[in-house]
């Protein structure tokens, strides 16, 4: 079974960007798209805005029992790994 999150925002030229992620066989997968764009564009390591607001969705998914705290655990350690690489 799929495990998916998805979310819209605007970036700064104002242009429309989906963000997905799916959990497939115990992996996260992260991939966007521009409204302007054709392609999804696929990321093995996931910009800290969007796992930011990955961790965000989650974690109000599990105090509604829609997502599991392993999840939202995860996606806590990987914020403080990747900030820990940025700075």
């Amino acid at each position: 079974m799929h495990n998916r999150h998805a979310w819209t925002e605007r970036d700064e030229d104002g242009i429309k960007r989906e963000i997905r992620v799916v959990k497939h066989g115990g992996a996260w997968r992260f991939q966007s798209k521009r409204a302007d764009q054709e392609r999804w564009i696929y990321y093995d390591e996931p910009p800290l805005q969007d796992l930011e607001k990955f961790r965000e969705i989650l974690f109000r998914k599990y105090q509604r029992r829609r997502a599991a705290y392993e999840d939202v655990r995860w996606a806590e350690i990987e914020l403080v790994r990747l900030k820990n690489e940025v700075g």
